[in-house]
């Protein structure tokens, strides 16, 4: 405390102001009885100080430390310990300097300040101990002085540790409520980013559909009425469902750019996909000439994060497959075991028909190796000599 620079004091109240100023005139008023009690008629210089000028200086020193002692805390306690050394009534208002300065200035830089209050007690001593009928002896005094000096700075000590502390508190509360806006704004990115990453699956892989079997309808002349209704139903059912998709995200998105609460009548979100889920993956994914095979070789029931990022794995090289190699045929194989990890491979042959010109934000891949290497799995692709594509991800098990 000694070194540290004490926190800055609060503007007081009116009540705080007025509480003080009493306490310095009740202090001061008492030194000035314990000589004015029983005046002598002699000196009479001496006498004509302590009734008139006396008092006069002590309303002046309140007055100064009312107005300056926290604009020039150090300056005050010097001059009003210079007035207490020839006023009794302005050692109320120089005790008063002294602890304002204490609670401001290090410690260090208010000895100086304490030192000449003790000696103003002192040289007001000597001057008025001509009145007294049976003054103290000199050590008493400056034991008394030395006491009241150090419970002066006692005080003022106290209460710059309680500011301190005070200070301390209201900046932890307010970092920490700088912290807590921004998790919530982290979270809030990331749950975003999250929507984003679920979405492009979703409705990328929709839309690709939606595009093949289009795609497959206006080259293929070959196909039957069954095949190409089967088409128009599966391009119908994949735009309902993109559409679908869409507004439930943009619900979501809307919802926290309004600031609602997400935990507040929220619609539960729908079921997560898992490994039972890709036969209607691959089966959504076949069009008329071609052929995607499903080759599950899972034993066991992996954790769903992990059943999770291999279905999204899956989505993804099936959409990109029917962006980039329409009417090739796929092999999707699955296996894996606890302990072993999960590993997922889909393979795609050379394209039959004319790629599909589809817009696409690019970040397919860079999500799915996002999402893999987050559960501490590898993901990579390559091309085949024969003009093929393959996808193959590993994403660790555990026992």
């Amino acid at each position: 405390m000694t070194g540290a620079t004490p926190a800055p004091s609060p503007r007081l109240t009116w009540w705080q102001t007025m509480w003080r100023i009493g306490l310095s005139v009740t202090v001061g008023a008492l030194a000035w009885l314990s000589f004015g009690v029983g005046l002598p008629e002699e000196p009479v210089t001496l006498v004509l100080w302590l009734v008139v000028a006396d008092p006069l200086l002590g309303v002046l020193t309140t007055l100064l430390v009312v107005v300056a002692r926290r604009r020039r805390p150090l300056l005050v306690a010097a001059l009003s310990a210079l007035a207490s050394s020839v006023s009794t009534t302005s050692g109320g208002p120089a005790t008063w300097a002294l602890v304002s300065a204490t609670t401001q200035r290090p410690l260090r830089r208010v000895a100086p300040m304490a030192v000449l209050y003790f000696g103003a007690g002192l040289v007001a001593e000597a001057m008025y101990r001509p009145l007294r009928t049976n003054p103290d002896s000199w050590w008493l005094l400056g034991v008394v002085s030395g006491l009241a000096t150090a419970l002066t700075l006692a005080v003022g000590l106290q209460v710059a540790s309680r500011r301190a502390l005070v200070e301390s508190l209201r900046q932890r509360a307010e970092t920490a409520e700088r912290e807590q806006g921004a998790r919530v704004d982290r979270a809030r990115a990331e749950e975003r980013t999250r929507i984003a990453r679920e979405m492009h699956d979703v409705l990328a892989h929709r839309i690709s559909l939606v595009a093949m079997h289009a795609g497959a309808l206006s080259y293929r002349s070959d196909l039957a009425d069954d095949e190409r209704s089967a088409s128009v139903r599966a391009v119908e059912d994949n735009a309902r469902r993109a559409l679908t998709d869409l507004r439930d995200v943009l619900g979501v998105l809307r919802g926290s750019a309004d600031g609602a609460d997400p935990e507040a009548d929220e619609a539960p979100e729908p079921p997560q996909p898992r490994l039972a889920d890709l036969p209607a993956l691959v089966a959504a994914a076949r069009a008329p000439g071609v052929e995607v095979t499903l080759r599950n070789g899972v034993t066991g029931d992996p954790p769903a994060t992990v059943q999770r990022a291999a279905y999204r794995v899956v989505q993804e090289a099936l959409t990109n497959a029917a962006k980039h190699a329409p009417g090739a045929d796929v092999t999707v194989g699955v296996s894996g075991a606890a302990g072993d990890g999960l590993a997922v491979t889909v393979s795609s042959g050379a394209a039959r028909g004319r790629p599909l010109v589809l817009p696409g934000a690019g970040i397919g891949l860079v999500g799915l190796h996002e999402r893999v290497e987050l559960l501490g799995g590898r993901l990579g692709h390559r091309r085949t000599v024969t003009g093929g594509f393959v996808v193959e991800a590993w994403i660790p098990w555990s026992a």
